[in-house]
Formats: structure tokens, sequence, C-alpha cells
């Protein structure tokens, strides 16, 4: 089974590199341009795993979030915030908002990729 992955990002370059690894990892991507878009294509689409930037228009990630937990149908949809934010302060606020884990820009591609694979490791 082909798991499916929904990449938010406001940032065009981070939006098309994100699809492509992880459409080249095997994934079913799709993508969303702000917090709008994402809420929709999350409730639309069902994705197992959300990569979701932090500070976007119309919605910031915390904000997805914590809409995403507060829904019973989509709750449980694993998030992954991706910010150029990495203070502590700031990753206790995602991760209390209500993501799964949390990697501060730049990363590295190999990074990422293991993340995501651990995450979904853990829901098969």
């Amino acid at each position: 089974m082909t798991r499916s992955i929904l990449v938010v990002d406001d940032e065009p370059n981070i939006l098309i590199s994100l699809e492509y690894l992880m459409k080249r990892e095997g994934y079913a991507v799709s993508v969303a341009r702000d917090g709008e878009e994402a809420i929709a294509a999350i409730l639309r689409d069902r994705p197992a795993l959300v990569l979701l930037d932090v500070m976007m228009p119309k919605k910031s990630g915390f904000e997805v979030c914590q809409e995403v937990r507060a829904n019973d149908a989509v709750k449980d949809t694993l998030i992954l915030m991706l910010t150029a934010k990495g203070r502590e302060t700031d990753v206790a606020k995602g991760l209390g908002s209500g993501a799964d884990a949390y990697m501060t820009k730049p990363f590295s591609t190999k990074e990422l990729v293991q993340k995501v694979r651990q995450m979904l490791e853990r829901l098969a």
C-alpha cells in the first residue's frame, strides 16, 4: 500500500523539492500552499502524514495542527512540522499544538526521509 503524504509550504522551491523527494521514495504526494489549503486537503485526501511548514499565509502550521487534532475524523494524521524557527520555545509550541515531530530548516534530505520512514513504520 502506497502511503500518502501531504506537503504544505508557501515557498515554491521547498514545495517542489519536498514533493520530488517524497515521490522518489515511493510515496503518493499531494501539496498545499497555505494553511487553509492544508486543512481542505487533509479532510479531503486523508494523508497518512503531513509535512507542515509553520510560517504560512492564512493559517499557521500551529493553527493547522490544532484544527486537525480537534477533528475526530483526521485527528490521528501524523504531522511532521518543518520550520526555520528552531528555538526551544518554538519546538515546544509545535509539539504542544499536536505535532508528532519537529525538524528545523535547513535539514538534510536524508534525515527527513529517515524521519518520515520511521513515523510511517509506526502506523504499519
